[in-house]
């Protein structure tokens, strides 16, 4: 039983830890991850609660249980959102947090997680099942969703509110773990559909990525997990030993998973007086964790929609050399040609460097030719929408936001933004401009394959 619930307990948290690292600044990416490490949490919590036999464990596992099945709907509803358009998350926010309530209120009713069924079992069990079956079927017919990622999202879901039939109204007729570990396979399933999302968001390959990091993970389990089991069969400290076994495959996961922020926190520690050896030092790792998120031709076949999505997200990553690194844009074959006529080497910081100069031309294009620096008539918008946001680094909206620190120009423009121009407008503007220069780029690349 403990090697099993150790399995299911591997997968969820490293793949909660896998798709927080990905982008920590994502809510879909940091949602999933709250749905599957509370599931790998019920796991273990499960696991130690059996071989113990403590009363107090089911109570606290009653609310732990619940968690999931919230995040899980929570990330439906942010897959949901069309990712080219400016929405405000405030309905979804309400929606979460009645779903929240209703199955907090059903797992006090409840108790703890012991037969026989009460009214708190059944309303965890439909809050949490119709919930997540509602904002499948909200996903599924959203247009812009991959049609891959819609099937993953589709079979997940439906097995996951029928385990929850398990999950949360134990009735004694399988083991709880023989439960936990079926429905582990449907919170898998729906990690991987979250990560093929966000994979193609990107523009990204996810193979080879996610592929290194279960390799990796594999083997420290292995190292650390097998000790653990071993002294479970050999002796009689069951309790301990448990407790042991997923605590130290828990550590030994996050470091392997976390490794660059956890390097990130060493070397403010260690270099606490080098700003500059620390920057540079983040920006390498950065760049060698986006190497594998390369695909080997990630421009063939794709459509005029896809290359628009993936334009406005290189732009939106202009400013971050890692992430450009991992852009289908550097393979361009425009990009071939400025890097033969600079004599640069074909290397992944080169091509990133070059698509960014690219990026600068293409949006320096749009600028009207009727002179000055700065403009506020309609001709400017598209300029302005990108120009100072992402070139110059104008962050108009940002809390606490100033305009120190920059030249007369950007200084203009900043007090325009905050004045005259509603964030939903610029988004707009950006939308628009990114088609553009979309449509510009991929002129050049029909041209070259031609």
């Amino acid at each position: 039983m403990a090697a099993l619930s150790a399995v299911v307990f591997t997968l969820s948290w490293w793949l909660g830890l896998y798709l927080l690292a990905r982008d920590p600044r994502k809510p879909v990416l940091v949602l999933a991850a709250i749905g599957l490490t509370s599931f790998a949490s019920v796991v273990a919590l499960d696991a130690v609660r059996v071989v113990s036999g403590l009363h107090v464990l089911s109570s606290i596992e009653i609310y732990l249980v619940a968690m999931p099945g919230i995040a899980w709907f929570a990330v439906l509803l942010e897959m949901s959102r069309p990712s080219e358009t400016w929405r405000s998350r405030a309905g979804e926010i309400v929606l979460i947090a009645v779903v929240a309530t209703l199955a907090f209120v059903g797992a006090a009713m409840a108790g703890n997680v012991d037969g026989p069924m009460r009214f708190g079992h059944w309303l965890m069990f439909a809050v949490i099942s119709l919930s997540s079956l509602g904002a499948m079927l909200w996903a599924v017919f959203g247009p812009w969703q991959p049609r891959p990622v819609v099937g993953y999202v589709v079979v997940a879901t439906l097995f996951f509110a029928l385990g929850n039939a398990i999950l949360v109204i134990p009735l004694g007729l399988v083991p709880s773990w023989l439960a936990l570990a079926s429905t582990g396979c449907d919170v898998v399933l729906l990690g991987v559909a979250v990560a093929m999302w966000d994979a193609f968001d990107e523009g990204q390959a996810l193979r080879g990525d996610m592929l290194r990091s279960f390799v990796a993970t594999g083997v420290v389990v292995v190292l650390f997990g097998g000790q653990a089991l071993i002294g479970l069969a050999v002796t009689g400290q069951q309790t301990a030993l448990t407790v042991l076994l997923f605590t130290s495959v828990g550590i030994a996961i996050a470091i392997n998973v976390l490794a660059d922020p956890l390097a990130g926190i060493l070397d403010r520690l260690a270099f606490s007086r080098s700003p500059a050896l620390r920057a540079d030092r983040a920006a390498l790792r950065r760049t060698e964790a986006a190497l594998p998120l390369r695909s080997t031709n990630p421009l063939d076949d794709v459509d005029e929609d896809t290359f628009a999505r993936l334009t406005r997200r290189a732009l939106g990553h202009y400013s971050d050399l890692s992430k450009l690194v991992a852009s289908p844009l550097t393979a361009l074959p425009i990009i071939d040609e400025r890097l033969a006529v600079r004599g640069a080497p074909d290397q992944p910081l080169e091509r990133a460097n070059e698509l960014k100069a690219l990026l600068a031309d293409r949006i320096a294009r749009l600028k009207p030719r009727d002179g000055g620096e700065f403009g506020t008539t309609e001709q400017w918008r598209h300029y302005n929408s990108l120009y100072f946001p992402y070139v110059v680094g104008v962050r108009a909206y940002a809390q606490n936001a100033t305009a120190s620190g920059l030249d007369p120009v950007a200084r203009q423009a900043w007090q325009w933004f905050v004045t005259e121009v509603p964030q939903r407008s610029l988004h707009n503007w950006q939308n628009a401009a990114a088609r553009l220069i979309a449509a510009d780029l991929r002129g050049n690349l029909v041209s070259a394959q031609d």
